[in-house]
């Protein structure tokens, strides 16, 4: 029986042959699991997964439609019936779960990945490329008939495939989009120059693969807005669109998001950005449109969220990825009336957007089952056979994921922790600015915890003695990692300690979100990780009204992010909050008055006036008590996990609280 809380959410929608079973979808977006260039058990595990969890509409990652559009390494083999069979597995296994599957076509135009192709980009006008700095090629217009019979012909063969249809890629100035605008068309042929004429490249593709597939086939477009940059889609502009395609019923739906190449960062909205960001412009879409279905996708994260867009009429449907990533059965959940149940995604990227970045298959920071459901069997958990005592030292990410599946499989599992909450380094990353996210992450391990009677002891630091005092079969050591306290930085890998670090002015991460540093007016904060640690730290630290200046060995402070796309933001954020930053450079000795800041690229020094230094810096790992315990009982079955093994991102304390409670 269906929950009520979220009524409209479960309500069914017609597009063309089929009806949805409700308004929620798992939009496209580049998973990079291909192997050699075919969908194999990796993608049917993947997508399967979410058909199982309640998605009504899969939109499978996109397809390059001819040789010049391949971007990623695991893209598909555009032009080759050797992908119909793994196509064909994943979407009658996802139908079979009742999820109307779609494929998606694409072509970035300008903005191609030579690395890739080893094709010059083709685009309207030959503009240049916002992927590197390369320019591309002016299509000829056998060349545009090349193209528009490349969507055509891969739209036939999604439908080979069993697709239900297909959704063309329009959005963030794809080569759609750059036959729409004029500052990327500045053809004067039928195919440029007036509205019409900058239409005709989408009514051909919309046109010739309905008459290649019949009427029981979707043509679905997605597009974005970018209000950011003045050259880039705007709301008018992308309303007359839609209205061309609606009035002539060249499309059934349409999917709007946000952002573009332009400025890449609010493609994949991160934690920085508001939640349903996307919500306006497919409101503005719904406004226009009389006959199309409009989803909204963009940050679009919770059942409240969904909810909220789709009952007040902005669209129709929403489109939630990054949500199902993290939780793949969120549908499943929110429809039985387990809202609370779902494992929320914290928007951090690191994992999906910064792998797929790096040319990975994508996966999730806080569902590592994302990308290995055909290993593992999902996200669910087989029973142990026989079920054990397990004793769990520390509360950080590691230890609570291993307490949570360890029970998850039927063990007894006792979890205890020295501070008066959960969460250890990971509770203080989330009372960063704008990082809220983790913490209802951890609120959700305490309700799982709570629901599988996991016993739980706070304010319970141990030492080995009390460990062996447990009547348990296996203890788990996951108790994090402490500051180095040492200054080491890597631009001065000969000075394993800082002159100055023993002032009493110098603090860690850990000092200010505890805030137990007294911090002075001017704070110098060296980021020798590239990370949240020193950026999120820097952003708090102005917050409270302090002036900081960090100083970075890399070429930018937050240098990893850019992996996430969250730098440039995170760098505006704190530039406007009066932040600035010394790069390439580093401390060389702390005083009283300040910092020695030596440049490395031309070996100049100053001195930088401040009244508080910040390390964020490497931790180190807290074994004292892994090794007491092994020294006194080598025989006993310890398990070092999480930053306790080697300190690091929680990605990597996640995956091995994962790891270590499935083998319990």
């Amino acid at each position: 029986m269906l929950d009520q809380s979220y009524p409209k959410l479960f309500e069914p929608l017609k597009i063309r042959h089929k009806t949805l079973k409700n308004r929620v979808t798992f939009g496209s977006h580049t998973a990079n699991m291909a192997e050699d260039g075919l969908p194999g058990a990796r993608h049917l595990g993947y997508y399967l997964e979410r058909a199982r969890g309640g998605a009504a509409m899969i939109m499978v990652e996109p397809m390059p439609v001819h040789a010049t559009a391949r971007l990623t390494r695991g893209n598909f083999r555009h032009d080759d019936d050797a992908v119909i069979d793994g196509f064909r597995k994943i979407t009658e296994a996802c139908k079979a779960e009742g999820a109307v599957m779609l494929h998606q076509l694409y072509h970035v135009g300008q903005h191609g990945d030579y690395d890739l192709s080893f094709r010059a980009n083709w685009s309207p006008s030959g503009m240049p490329s916002y992927h590197d700095g390369d320019g591309s090629h002016r299509m000829s217009e056998a060349e545009i008939e090349e193209i528009i019979e490349g969507f055509a012909g891969a739209a036939a063969r999604a439908q080979l495939c069993g697709f239900d249809g297909i959704e063309l890629f329009g959005p963030y100035n794809s080569l759609l989009e750059q036959f729409w605008l004029p500052w990327t068309n500045r053809r004067e042929d039928r195919w440029g120059g007036s509205f019409e004429n900058r239409m005709r490249f989408t009514t051909e593709i919309t046109s010739r693969i309905r008459r290649r597939v019949g009427e029981d086939f979707i043509i679905g477009l997605a597009a974005s807005v970018d209000p950011t940059v003045s050259v880039a889609m705007d709301t008018g502009l992308l309303q007359e669109v839609a209205v061309w395609h609606d009035e002539r019923g060249l499309i059934d739906y349409i999917s709007c998001g946000t952002g573009s190449y332009f400025d890449h960062s609010s493609v994949i909205p991160g934690f920085l950005f508001a939640d349903k960001l996307g919500a306006p412009y497919a409101e503005a879409l719904k406004a226009v449109c009389k006959h199309i279905v409009v989803q909204a996708e963009s940050h679009v994260r919770t059942p409240e969220s969904a909810h909220e867009v789709i009952s007040s009429g902005q669209a129709d449907m929403v489109s939630i990825v990054r949500g199902q990533i993290a939780d793949p059965h969120w549908v499943a959940k929110v429809a039985a009336g387990r809202a609370g149940d779902v494992r929320g995604c914290i928007s951090c990227n690191q994992m999906c957007w910064g792998r797929r970045s790096r040319d990975y298959w994508i996966s999730c920071l806080v569902n590592p089952s994302a990308g290995r459901e055909f290993e593992w069997g999902g996200d669910s958990f087989t029973p142990a056979l026989t079920p054990r005592r397990i004793l769990v030292i520390g509360g950080g990410p590691a230890g609570l994921e291993t307490a949570r599946v360890a029970a998850e499989r039927g063990h007894q599992v006792t979890l205890a922790e020295a501070a008066p909450q959960l969460g250890g380094q990971f509770r203080l990353a989330g009372m960063q600015p704008r990082r809220e996210q983790i913490l209802e992450l951890i609120g959700w391990y305490e309700r799982q915890l709570e629901r599988l009677q996991v016993r739980v002891l706070l304010n319970t630091p141990l030492d080995a003695d009390d460990i062996t005092a447990f009547e348990v079969d296996q203890v788990v050591m996951a108790t994090g990692s402490q500051p180095a306290g040492s200054g080491f930085q890597r631009a001065l890998p000969a000075q394993d300690e800082m002159p100055g670090v023993t002032l009493p002015n110098v603090w860690s991460v850990e000092d200010v979100m505890t805030r137990t540093a007294k911090l002075g007016a001017h704070v110098v904060l060296i980021d020798d990780t590239g990370d949240w640690r020193g950026m999120g730290t820097a952003l708090e630290i102005a917050a409270r009204g302090h002036r900081v200046t960090i100083v970075t060995g890399f070429t930018l402070p937050g240098a990893f992010l850019r992996r996430t796309e969250l730098d440039k933001p995170a760098r505006a954020r704190l530039k406007v909050a009066g932040g600035r930053w010394i790069t390439e450079a580093a401390v060389t000795e702390w005083t009283p008055q300040g910092a020695r800041v030596l440049h490395m690229l031309d070996k100049s020094e100053e001195f930088l006036a401040a009244d508080s230094l910040v390390l964020a810096t490497t931790n180190v790992a807290d074994t004292w008590v892994h090794d007491t315990l092994h020294e006194a009982d080598p025989a006993r079955p310890v398990a070092l996990i999480g930053d306790a093994l080697a300190p690091r991102l929680a990605v990597a304390a996640i995956y091995e609280g994962r790891v270590l409670g499935q083998a319990l």
